[in-house]
């Protein structure tokens, strides 16, 4: 084997070193980590519903029916009668034809943009999508053009004098910055004959929408979108992610997207506890205005202790620190203290911009955000 030792080494001198921590019970603000209770503001689980009991309910049940493991990838015998299910609900609730079940969002984005792009054709991406994106930029053989994050004159210059299929590629809502991408502005960059939009909006559903539709519903611009990607380990607080688009587009990704055909379906059970997750993430808008009161009670607060935020209206709430260093730093200091908050450093974010991500969850109370934010005040 060829050593490896100088690269581990390096990441250490470095404050760039990530380790794991082992976190035991239910996924929530309270779980024991490394063997210690602390208070975790660190999770995706935006509405809470990662543990919540009716969702749990609907797993046992249908594990009863179908067993653990599905058996095969969809293409074989692993498509069950709960997977064709969430999938037409999640067309319905997306507002588009068909919506196709993926094991993970990083496969979903990999599968969509290889399967529609080759090395004759062209991706613009914002400069902040994830990474998972550009992974999938790369595997398609496309050019990869690049535009100042969330900049409509920047993505105009790169669709300039540019005959080649395209496909505009943003995040909904930016995982590390929390912001929300202009939709309408970029929707009115298309050239309808040869460019598409995609928007992977894995943080933005459940969350934003009075349903919880997500970017397309909070713009009400679902008509125009011509692939949405989703993730359901977030605020549906499950496992998996679909992509929403045309009858055209999904039967495409079933002949020719290669991490949905060579993987195998996720467990079926899964995906009739996510029908459950469903229902309850479209009616229960109780769960949004509570993160809207808390992102909104902790910005302000934020404020005034001079942290430095970023334009987030959503339950994403970056403290933008600078250095690696600090941002590790000031991580331990919460930790110490009992507080769950992770450390995001190069090549996560741009270097010069390390910073700790708090994210809410509408399962925190009043009372468990104000002791983050005297934990914050002690470690400035």
């Amino acid at each position: 084997m060829f050593e490896l030792k100088g690269f581990l080494q390096q990441q250490q001198d470095q404050d760039l070193y990530r380790t794991r921590d082992i976190c035991e019970g239910k996924q929530g603000p309270e779980q024991v980590c490394n063997g210690k209770q602390v208070l975790s503001f660190c999770s995706n689980d935006y509405l809470g519903l990662a543990a919540d009991p009716r969702i749990i309910k609907s797993l046992q049940q249908a594990t009863e029916k179908y067993g653990v493991g599905s058996g095969a990838a969809h293409l074989i015998n692993g498509h069950t009668t709960a997977h064709h299910a969430l999938e037409e609900e999640l067309a319905e609730f997306t507002g588009c034809e068909r919506a196709l079940l993926f094991s993970t969002g990083y496969m979903a984005n990999l599968g969509v943009v290889s399967a529609l792009l080759d090395r004759n054709d062209v991706v613009v991406a914002d400069k902040l999508v994830h990474a998972s994106l550009l992974d999938a930029a790369k595997l398609s053989g496309a050019k990869l053009l690049r535009y100042k994050h969330a900049d409509i004159e920047s993505l105009s210059s790169r669709l300039e004098n540019n005959d080649a299929k395209k496909i505009i590629i943003t995040d909904g809502v930016f995982s590390m910055d929390g912001d929300i991408a202009p939709l309408p502005e970029i929707i009115s960059k298309l050239d309808k004959n040869n460019t598409a939009v995609l928007v992977d909006d894995a943080h933005g559903f459940g969350v934003l929408g009075k349903n919880g539709g997500g970017c397309v519903e909070h713009f009400n611009c679902s008509d125009d979108v011509d692939i949405l990607v989703g993730t359901l380990g977030k605020a549906f607080g499950t496992f998996g992610a679909f992509v929403a688009g045309s009858e055209e587009l999904i039967e495409t990704l079933i002949q020719s997207a290669r991490s949905y055909i060579f993987t195998t379906a996720m467990p079926a059970a899964v995906a009739e506890a996510t029908r459950t997750s469903l229902k309850i993430l479209q009616v229960e808008n109780e769960r949004r205005e509570k993160l809207q009161s808390l992102v909104k009670q902790f910005r302000k607060s934020a404020q005034q202790l001079g942290l430095t935020l970023v334009n987030s209206p959503t339950p994403i709430q970056p403290i933008i620190v600078g250095s690696a260093e600090k941002a590790v730093a000031m991580s331990k200091g919460l930790a110490e203290q009992g507080i769950m908050v992770s450390a995001i450093r190069p090549p996560t974010v741009p270097t010069g911009t390390a910073r700790l991500r708090v994210t809410f969850s509408a399962s925190h109370s009043e009372k468990q955000l104000e002791k983050l934010l005297l934990a914050l005040e002690s470690v400035l």
